[in-house]
C-alpha cells in the first residue's frame, strides 16, 4: 500500500488578528449592510484568533480587477508551491536524506482560488529540476475537499504504479477572492473564515523504500461521496469582477444527516467503528462543522482538538487546511499501529475520506 513519507506547510507573510479583520470588514461595509453589527459577531464566535494572507490588510482598501487578482494568484501560487515542495523534499523531521525533484514521478496540483492555463504545476517545473517526463494532474474546483481528494488520487496513482513517488501540492489564496462590493451574508462569513496557505505531501508506492525518521501513515483505503443536486451548497459564483463565495447555512445539518451515514458505512466496510479511531484528521471548515463531526460520529471533543487548533491559528485555508492538521499528527501524535481517518468536504457537494495506519 502507498504511504505518506513527508509533509510540509507554508505560512504566508501577513498575519491578521481576528479583531483587526473584524474592524477592517466593518470599515469596508459600514452603511452598506443592514444590521451589520449583528453579522459581525461571526468574527468573534468562529473560534479563529489569527489568519495569514499573501497581501497586507491595506490591499483590500482599494479596488482590484479580476485580471489583477488572478495575475497575482499565478505569481504567488507558483512561488509558494516552489517553497513548500522544497521544504517537503528536504524535511529533516521525516527524511534521512533529501529527495531530488528529479526523482518525482507525478505531481497533483490542487487549487480553487485562481485560474491558470497552463496550470501552476507547469510553471513550477520551470523553477525546480523536475524531469520533463513528469506526469501532471491538476485538480481544480474541489475547494475544501481538495486536500483529501489529492491524497486519495495519489493513492490511486501509486496502486497503478507501486514504484512511484507522487507530490500533492495544495495552494489557496482566498484573500485574493474577497469582494468588497458583495454585500451578501456568504461574503461576510467568508471574510470571517477564509485565509491563505500552502501544503505539500510526498506519497510513495509500496515498492518504494525511503528511510524515515518517524513512523508515517500508510493509506489503507479511500472513499468518495457525492450529493445529487447540491451545486448551491458551497462554491463560487463567477462574475465579471471575480469569484463570489457561496455558502448555505445547512452545511452542519448536512454533516449530521448525510455525511454521518457515509462515514459509518465506510468504516464498517473496513470492519471498524468510529470509537476505534485513534486519530480523527478533519478539515476544520468552521467551529460548527467540527461540532457536527463530533455529534454525528460520537467523537469525544479531544478527537478534534488539533483541527480546532489549526482553525484557531490559521482559519480555513480551503484545500491545504486538512494537510496542516495531518502535519501535526505526523509530527507529534502518530504511533506505530495507530489508525486515523482523514476527512474533508467541498463543493459538489462532496466528501473525501482516507483511512490511514501508522507503520515503521
Amino acid at each position: 500500500m502507498s504511504k505518506i513519507v513527508s509533509i510540509s506547510t507554508y505560512q504566508p507573510p501577513y498575519t491578521l488578528h481576528q479583531a483587526n479583520a473584524e474592524e477592517l470588514t466593518k470599515e469596508l461595509f459600514y452603511k452598506k449592510i443592514p444590521r451589520l453589527e449583528r453579522y459581525l459577531k461571526v468574527f468573534e464566535s468562529g473560534g479563529i484568533e489569527t489568519r495569514h494572507f499573501c497581501v497586507p490588510a491595506e490591499w483590500h482598501r482599494t479596488e482590484h480587477t479580476f485580471e489583477e487578482r488572478n495575475n497575482l494568484y499565478i505569481e504567488l501560487a507558483t512561488q509558494y508551491s516552489v517553497d513548500v515542495i522544497q521544504a517537503c523534499l528536504q524535511n529533516e523531521a521525516f527524511l534521512d536524506t533529501p529527495i531530488s525533484p528529479e526523482d518525482i514521478d507525478a505531481i497533483i496540483f490542487v487549487s480553487s482560488t485562481g485560474i491558470s492555463t497552463p496550470s501552476i504545476d507547469a510553471r513550477v517545473m520551470n523553477q525546480l529540476s523536475f524531469s520533463d517526463r513528469l506526469k501532471r494532474i491538476p485538480l481544480w474546483g474541489l475547494g475544501c475537499a481538495g486536500g483529501a481528494a489529492g491524497v486519495s488520487r495519489a493513492s490511486d496513482f501509486c496502486k497503478a504504479h507501486p514504484q512511484a513517488k507522487v507530490l500533492v501540492v495544495c495552494v489557496e489564496l482566498c484573500s485574493l477572492t474577497f469582494q468588497p462590493n458583495d454585500f451578501s451574508k456568504s461574503n461576510l462569513i467568508g471574510a470571517s473564515l477564509f485565509a491563505d496557505g500552502a501544503a505539500c505531501i510526498l506519497v510513495c508506492g509500496e515498492d518504494v523504500t525511503i528511510p524515515t525518521r518517524k513512523s508515517t501513515p500508510s493509506i489503507l483505503t479511500t472513499g468518495s461521496k457525492w450529493m445529487a443536486d447540491s451545486e448551491n451548497v458551497m462554491g463560487w459564483n463567477i462574475k465579471n469582477n471575480g469569484l463570489h463565495v457561496v455558502f448555505q447555512k445547512s452545511i452542519p445539518s448536512i454533516i449530521m444527516n448525510w455525511l454521518g451515514p457515509f462515514i459509518e458505512q465506510f468504516l464498517v466496510e473496513q470492519q471498524l467503528y468510529s470509537e476505534q479511531l485513534d486519530h480523527f484528521i478533519a478539515h476544520p471548515g468552521g467551529k460548527k462543522v467540527l461540532k457536527a463531526y463530533e455529534d454525528t460520529l460520537y467523537l469525544a471533543a479531544r478527537k478534534t482538538d488539533i483541527s480546532r487548533e489549526i482553525l484557531r491559528r490559521h482559519g480555513n485555508m480551503s484545500s491545504p487546511t486538512v494537510l496542516y492538521v495531518l502535519e501535526q499528527f505526523m509530527l507529534n501524535e502518530g504511533q506505530v499501529d495507530d489508525v486515523g481517518l482523514l476527512v474533508a468536504l467541498g463543493p459538489g457537494f462532496c466528501a473525501e475520506a482516507v483511512l490511514l495506519k501508522w507503520r515503521e
